[in-house]
């Protein structure tokens, strides 16, 4: 009997197998791009048939049914549908964004000869060596300019000749890059570069490696310029960069450059503030990157790097705590256990104390027991900013005040009094408005770290808020829009950890501008320096 079951078994299986084959008559295939290049991470999934992830050539291959009628494209949260219900033929390239390439681009054109720079050589290929030669002479020099039309005829005609052309290509679009004249002159810059990513890819390997680096390089330029996009545009930079981030780590692993790291978690925290990413996968980035972190600790041996692991793990715990996924109550159920074992040890518990502080967790039971527990220990200056931050929630306000003025007193360390500075004149503008007090203590932070993003954007809120109060008229009281713009303005150049929300406050607040017409009636053109008295006393640049 168990020996019928078997073979019925088998013979189902068998069938339907048969019945599957028979009905998959179509197999659909294509290639995804995103703005004019092969997309990868997008997941293909056809109507009545199969589905897969396209990889860094961006093409897919799938099983469909002949009454298939749609293919859907989907990228992180986003979902595109293309109908083939009335094509005809089975392939299909589908343009995410932009547009599918004609297949003219100038590198794909000419002669293209697949050797290595040792085959030519010995084989005396006299075009090869002297365009290497003349480039490299020029590049050594930094005449890039110069060396520019010699190192495309390698790029083009010898793209398998040697590495250094790739790296050598990056730095010279770097160069031209900095120093574009124009914004669009700016853009065809970025775009070459991200194709001298690609190609050494295709060539040379190294995907993961180099795909970190593409991803470094493309946030810098795309975030950190004078016109950042915004909007839907600001989206889809963020996205680009986190696909290629996330593909990084997954090719390199535990040899992800320690860098990559930070920039996914503060790439994955501006998605989710954006609205772009679920909670669940800021909290599954942060396990994967901590969990790698852990392990390459774990095999280290140079005191140095076990110090920069040790300053990695604190930034992206950092990032995650401050990125409003962090769950206060799965945070404290993994801490108090941990806290129960290391009530003696003063450091577990300030380390503790900062994790939930940037989650903000500092109305918890756990918190407030800590910060004593710390202050019995170690009446240090980072026990009274805790101490101060617990009466801060517990709305005493003098008391809170006496702590952070110990705190401030006592602190040694640079960038922790930096911290309190901001925190003390985020916490008097808050509660007490006393906004040229917040802005005096926002001014001590900068001046310890003038990329303090944090307190570059309290002032501009400062000013925001100062703005129905100032001056005798509504020019006065707009003047101070052109101020908190230029605070928000820093704030964005100054990092991602500010990003996505200056720019969001750059966008709201010039609107509020003054206009040419009460411009005009002050003798005020565009581009004149501009003083705004009174307590502010600063100076600005007009625009309108």
């Amino acid at each position: 009997m168990k020996a019928f079951f078997r073979i019925a078994l088998l013979i189902t299986a068998v069938a339907f197998s048969a019945a599957t084959t028979l009905q998959a008559q179509r197999v659909v295939k294509g290639t995804v791009y995103r703005d004019g290049e092969p997309a990868a991470g997008i997941t293909v999934e056809v109507h009545r048939g199969g589905t897969m992830l396209t990889g860094f050539d961006g093409q897919y291959e799938l099983e469909a049914h002949e009454k298939s009628k749609w293919i859907k494209f989907t990228y992180i949260n986003d979902t595109k549908k293309l109908d083939i219900d009335d094509k005809q033929g089975n392939v299909f390239d589908f343009a995410w964004s932009g547009e599918i390439p004609s297949g003219d681009e100038e590198e794909e054109t000419g002669e293209v000869v697949l050797k290595t720079a040792e085959e030519l050589i010995n084989e005396q290929d006299r075009d090869f060596m002297n365009t290497y030669s003349l480039y490299n002479e020029y590049y050594k020099q930094e005449n890039y300019e110069s060396a520019l039309p010699h190192w495309k005829t390698v790029f083009n005609k010898y793209p398998k000749s040697i590495k250094n052309v790739y790296i050598q290509g990056a730095k010279i679009y770097d160069h031209f890059i900095e120093n574009a004249e124009t914004p669009e002159e700016r853009e065809k810059y970025i775009d070459q570069l991200m194709k001298i990513y690609d190609k050494r890819v295709k060539y040379f390997g190294e995907k993961g490696y180099v795909l970190g680096r593409k991803a470094t390089d493309f946030l810098d330029y795309k975030l950190n310029t004078d016109t950042p996009p915004e909007g839907e545009a600001l989206k889809e930079t963020m996205k680009k960069g986190y696909e290629w981030l996330n593909q990084s780590i997954e090719e390199q692993q535990t040899e992800t450059e320690l860098p990559i790291f930070v920039l996914m978690m503060q790439t994955t925290r501006s998605l989710f503030k954006l609205g772009e990413i679920p909670k669940e996968t800021v909290v599954r980035n942060f396990d994967k990157c901590n969990n790698l972190l852990n392990t390459i600790k774990s095999e280290a041996e140079e005191d140095k790097k076990l110090e920069d692991i040790t300053k990695v793990q604190a930034y992206i715990e950092e990032i995650f705590g401050s990125s409003g996924a962090a769950d206060c109550e799965a945070l404290i159920s993994i801490f108090q256990p941990q806290y129960e074992e290391n009530k003696e040890d003063a450091e577990f518990i300030k380390s503790m104390l900062r994790r939930l502080g940037d989650a903000n967790c500092d109305e918890s039971q756990l918190f407030a027991q800590a910060t004593e527990r710390l202050y019995e220990l170690e009446p240090s200056a980072e026990a009274a900013f805790n101490m101060a931050r617990r009466y801060v929630q517990r709305d005493e306000t003098e008391r809170a005040k006496k702590y952070y003025q110990e705190a401030m007193d006592q602190e040694t360390d640079d960038d922790l009094l930096a911290k309190y500075y901001y925190e003390y004149a985020y916490f008097i503008f808050a509660k007490e408005n006393a906004l040229s007090e917040a802005r005096s203590y926002a001014r001590k932070a900068l001046d310890i770290n003038s990329d303090y993003c944090e307190a570059l954007m309290l002032i501009g809120d400062i000013y925001v808020s100062a703005s129905n109060s100032f001056g005798d008229d509504a020019f006065d009281k707009a003047s101070v829009f052109w101020l908190a713009v230029d605070y928000f303005e820093r704030a964005r150049r100054a990092g991602q950890d500010c990003a996505i929300d200056a720019s969001q406050k750059v966008s709201t607040y010039r609107k509020y501008f003054p206009n040419k017409e009460e411009a005009f009636f002050r003798d005020v053109q565009e581009g004149d320096s501009y003083k705004v008295g009174g307590w502010i006393n600063e100076t600005t640049t007009a625009r309108f």
